[in-house]
């Protein structure tokens, strides 16, 4: 299902922020202008991998460092041994829509 779930004017480059939609905890990270959108929730430790860094194309988590690819959900570096999900996204006009 596709659905709104941020503004890019919300997101500038090199920046990320999460959001609950439908029940669901997402990450959407701008990487030079380009939008990815990951599971928010680190799949080691349920932490919220939006309060952590993004170096690029990677995130690393708050908790214990565990890395992901943004534009994958590929784990990069653990101890996380499971990727996050990865969503769809499209851009239309300011609005960036998910299929969740």
């Amino acid at each position: 299902m596709d659905i709104e779930i941020a503004s890019t004017r919300d997101i500038p480059a090199g920046k990320m922020v999460g959001v609950e939609k439908d029940g669901k905890s997402v990450l959407i990270a701008n990487v030079n202008g380009t939008y990815y959108a990951i599971g928010n929730t680190c799949t080691h430790n349920g932490c919220s991998i939006s309060d952590g860094t993004l170096i690029v194309e990677k995130v690393r988590c708050p908790c214990h460092g565990s890395t992901f690819d943004v534009r994958t959900g590929a784990v990069v570096k653990g101890p996380a041994k499971n990727s996050e999900p990865s969503y769809k996204l499209k851009i239309d006009g300011e609005k960036i829509i998910a299929s969740l």
